[in-house]
């Protein structure tokens, strides 16, 4: 599994690989009970210090998306979700917020908007196969 960092996004690198993770989830690039890069090997690949890949999963774990297994590492969980309907539906409209503030901050209309989440909640709905074959972050 590959990762990309870029340092110069404003947005925290532990908040980044957290992001790329649950898009591997959602995309079908990763299924449940598969494993994540151990810490040490992860950091040395995107060059950054040990704790942020850990905060990164800490940070996951505490969402539910993976989980920790002592000795043998961390593995994505399956799609049961320990958040209540209410506390799904805040997380997601923080990110509805945020991406609607983007879009503004872009200037890109309303329609172009919401055809484009249209169009990316189609792109989720394939295939996990082909889905990750044109997956516009790899």
């Amino acid at each position: 599994m590959i990762f990309q960092i870029d340092f110069q996004a404003g947005k925290p690198v532990y908040l980044q690989l957290a992001d790329q993770i649950r898009y591997a989830a959602a995309s079908g690039r990763l299924r449940e009970g598969d494993p994540l890069p151990a810490l040490r090997p992860l950091a040395e690949e995107l060059r950054v210090n040990r704790n942020t890949i850990a905060k990164a999963y800490s940070e996951l774990e505490a969402q539910g998306i993976i989980e920790t297994v002592p000795g043998k590492g961390f593995f994505l969980k399956g799609t049961a979700t320990p958040f209540s309907q209410q506390e799904r539906n805040r997380l997601l409209i923080a990110e509805i917020d945020e991406a609607v503030v983007m879009a503004h901050h872009l200037q890109i209309d309303r329609a172009a908007f919401l055809k484009t989440v249209e169009e990316r909640a189609d792109h989720f709905e394939l295939k996990p196969a082909q889905a990750s074959n044109d997956n516009p972050r790899r």
